[in-house]
């Protein structure tokens, strides 16, 4: 364990695990860092000092100029299905500075995202460009606010120092907090490499840090495959009900502890469309807003194929155990789902109609080009002459089944808008207002449409008045929206 003034308290189990899952490495200093957005909330809640962080000494370990307590950071490996495609991959541009242990007795990796060069940097320079950064400080906040798991960001720091990408743009690192950087990719990398002893003792950190109880289990790496899959399960119903789409779920991206992870061509769908892509390299649509189920399935697939040598002495049995798990993951996630789009609409007990209900909606949400969250929010507040898709009988029959449903339950109407108030927001972060905040901060220095913004986030669920202007999208922007790696 370390201490410092700034609050670090680092135990970095990871570094005690083989030698072949990480490189030791340091990070590259940059010129003139300047923090440019700071997460109060959450440095309180890591039992870290404000003041300390603000000055030179805090600004250091933010920027990757130095390492807490002159300790040394770490490049996880991994690899992935980039795409449908497997490579070896590494932390390239990324470095854990190490496992913060808070007040609480909660452990989460501290990572720095921009900070260099390492070992699996493969030809790239390490860096990061300020516009992807600010875009993942705010995207991954406005999902914690949303109550979807997430890693978070506690800091943004622009370096002085430009990044060469198709043009020069400025630097930046950002600080990322995590459960863990554990990926379905850090398994296949184990795997890969064939040493079973290096997959085992993967298999128990994981186990110990995120799923203590599969320990006492007669087989405690089934449950592991079991327990991952129950939470991805969960974690992409959670993105469907919001309309988030990731853009790049690949299994290097698919976490062992069910959160959100890296923050790249992601944004939230206006107009409801299964289709809907944003990612300027998904081509086929493989990562479309519908088809996120069907790629975490298969990316735990991937999981579980890795898992196979610990799962059972014979083969044969190994895999059929693996098949058996992902198998159940589809009664999962629309466990998930149905029950959140039930909450959507007020509706408080499953009902054999329900899922008919909630089809029909969605047919019509997407032949109507309706607006995802404003759908919802209309509903919510009975002001249905504001959607796309209040004028026609079928809407008009659908809208007397629904309403037939809601009066069939024990709840009140009251009881059921606090239900559709507490799970359908009133704002999420828009593309445009995204852009917005990014093009005021990079080519202007103005931070203050970025935290504005954040502050609007930071209590979706509240439906206050200062929030309305965000909900509403201009007709120049429910099309056409392209997002990129920013790599």
């Amino acid at each position: 364990m370390t201490n410092n003034k700034a609050g670090w308290n680092f135990d970095n189990s990871y570094e005690r695990l083989p030698r072949s899952l990480f490189s030791v490495q340091e990070p590259t200093p940059v010129r003139s860092p300047k923090l440019v957005l700071f997460n109060e909330e959450l440095a309180k809640s890591l039992g870290l000092n404000r003041e300390s962080l603000h000055q030179s000494e805090g600004l250091d370990a933010l920027a990757g100029n130095a390492i807490p307590n002159g300790d040394h950071g770490l490049a996880q490996a991994y690899a992935g299905h980039q795409f449908g495609n497997f490579t070896m991959l590494g932390d390239g541009r990324a470095l854990l500075l190490g496992e913060q242990v808070t007040p609480q007795g909660d452990r989460f990796d501290i990572q720095l995202k921009g900070s260099g060069r390492t070992a699996f940097s493969r030809g790239g320079d390490g860096r990061a460009a300020l516009g992807p950064m600010l875009r993942e400080y705010i995207i991954s906040e406005a999902m914690h606010h949303l109550g979807i798991p997430t890693t978070r960001s506690l800091a943004v720091v622009s370096t002085g120092e430009d990044v060469r990408r198709e043009t020069d743009l400025p630097g930046a690192i950002l600080t990322r907090v995590a459960a863990s950087h554990l990926r379905v990719g850090t398994f296949q990398y184990a795997a890969g490499r064939g040493d079973i002893d290096d997959l085992k003792a993967l298999a128990d950190y994981a186990i110990n840090r995120h799923y203590p109880e599969a320990a006492d289990a007669e087989n405690p790496y089934l449950v592991l495959l079991q327990s991952v899959m129950k939470r991805q399960a969960e974690l992409i119903a959670s993105w469907q009900l919001v309309g988030f789409v990731h853009g790049v779920m690949n299994t290097d991206n698919t976490t062992i502890s069910g959160e959100t992870i890296d923050y790249g061509p992601c944004a939230f769908i206006d107009v409801y469309d299964p289709a809907t892509v944003f990612s300027s390299i998904d081509v086929q649509g493989r990562y479309a807003y519908g088809n996120q189920p069907y790629m975490v399935n298969w990316n735990l697939a991937r999981f579980a194929e890795s898992l196979v040598p610990l799962l059972h002495d014979e083969q044969e049995q190994a895999v059929k155990l693996a098949q058996e798990s992902i198998e159940g993951f589809k009664n999962e996630y629309l466990s998930h789902w149905f029950t959140g789009m039930r909450k959507k609409l007020g509706l408080f007990h499953e009902q054999d109609e329900d899922e008919a209900i909630i089809e029909s909606l969605l047919k019509l949400m997407e032949e109507t080009k309706a607006d995802f969250t404003n759908t919802f929010r209309s509903l919510t507040f009975g002001k249905l002459e504001e959607t796309e898709l209040a004028t026609g009988e079928e809407f008009a029959d659908w809208k007397k089944q629904w309403l037939a449903r809601l009066d069939a339950q024990a709840e009140s109407k009251e009881e059921a808008q606090q239900l559709m108030k507490a799970h359908n927001p009133a704002v999420i972060p828009r593309n445009h207002r995204v852009e917005e905040a990014l093009e005021a901060a990079v080519d202007r220095d103005d931070y203050t449409v970025a935290n504005e913004l954040l502050a609007v986030l930071a209590d979706p669920y509240a439906h206050s008045k200062e929030q309305e202007a965000y909900a509403n999208v201009p007709e120049s922007c429910k099309s056409g929206y392209v997002t990129y790696c920013g790599t």
